[in-house]
């Protein structure tokens, strides 16, 4: 498989540069960029996964959402640039579901084939069951219900004090947990795990080489990839909010999409959760408020306020995976649950 991410990556590249230079048909770009940005995203995944080996399972899973995140935002930074606030609102919506559904879903059913029970810190799972409710329901819900009454200038200077705010809580709870609080809800399973010594695939000077040539080709690509959004949806009959929700959230987020079904296939579902989650609070907190800021500078400002349907698919999807995560403790029926409601919430957006 590596290899075949190799030689897409050593064709998409070359490719990629000739479809935006000679002006290529719009499909068949949108599909050459979306395949070189996958390939290229499993270079991060597994830098990153040789770092994580190096740094420790919290830190590794805080780098693999991290850098899966990066193309998300190179992404949105480009599509925000174009005007497309609708597309980057159902992108974002769309990581939190992924996230959440597809990623979670998928790893706990792929690792629940394999093993009967998988455990992980059943502290860090009600941890982050406070922020999601937190960075969802409270960060979210509220600016959507205020802007009801509000102009648009007034929704938007909301939407920047409610920014400011979760990225200062979301620095906080970094804080919390890898200084003041390192170790101190340790998990004995976790300590099992760390035992077994493992040899990372690349040095910790290569990995970060690939990571940042990664990022840069990933940005030339994705200015050219938003760029065919338009007329790809007409062409297909998708709308924005199925591109942004579904399509761009898929490729976004492919480097911790691997990493985390890869994590769990070898019982490792504590870095699982802490990818999958640990992802969707920082789009929510992090990836999310930085674009609201980044708006100031564009013609067209974005504020925190989703369509109603995007709104309520992401608080199901975070009570859905707070009910079945909370424990601490998961299985293979537990992914197919979130994995069905991934499916149920795409086939709701795509007619829309």
């Amino acid at each position: 498989m590596n290899r075949i991410f190799f030689i897409l990556i050593l064709a998409g590249i070359p490719l990629s540069v000739a479809a935006a230079l000679l002006h290529w048909p719009a499909v068949i770009s949108f599909v050459l960029y979306c395949v070189t940005i996958i390939a290229l995203a499993s270079y991060m995944g597994r830098a990153t996964e040789s770092l994580a080996i190096v740094v420790g399972p919290r830190i590794g899973g805080l780098l693999n959402a991290t850098f899966g995140n990066a193309v998300e935002l190179i992404i949105s930074i480009f599509a925000l640039k174009a005007g497309l606030v609708s597309v980057v609102l159902a992108s974002l919506t769309g990581s939190v579901l992924g996230n959440l559904l597809l990623v979670g879903g998928l790893s706990f059913f792929i690792g629940g084939l394999k093993f009967k029970r998988q455990r992980f810190n059943v502290h860090d799972a009600q941890h982050n069951a406070g922020l999601m409710i937190f960075a969802i329901v409270v960060a979210f819900v509220f600016p959507e219900v205020f802007s009801m009454t509000l102009n648009d200038q007034e929704s938007f200077t909301l939407s920047i004090w409610v920014s400011a705010i979760m990225i200062v809580l979301y620095l906080a709870a970094l804080y919390f947990k890898l200084v003041t609080h390192r170790g101190v809800y340790a998990y004995d399973e976790e300590k099992g795990e760390n035992e077994e010594q493992e040899t990372a695939e690349w040095t910790k000077s290569k990995s970060i080489l690939v990571l940042g040539l990664a990022t840069l080709a990933v940005a030339y690509i994705s200015e050219n990839l938003v760029h065919t959004f338009e007329e790809v949806g007409e062409t297909l009959g998708w709308s924005e909010i199925f591109i942004g929700i579904i399509i761009v959230a898929i490729v976004g987020n492919a480097a911790e999409h691997a990493s985390a079904v890869m994590m769990a296939y070898k019982n490792k579902v504590g870095v699982t959760v802490e990818i999958a989650v640990g992802s969707t609070l920082q789009i929510a907190m992090f990836v999310a408020p930085v674009l609201v800021l980044v708006s100031v500078f564009f013609e067209k400002q974005m504020s925190l306020v989703f369509s109603m349907p995007e709104l309520v698919s992401m608080v199901l999807a975070v009570f859905l995976t707070i009910s079945l995560t909370n424990d601490g403790d998961t299985n293979w029926f537990e992914g197919l649950t979130l994995l069905a409601a991934y499916m149920i919430m795409g086939v709701g957006f795509y007619l829309l």
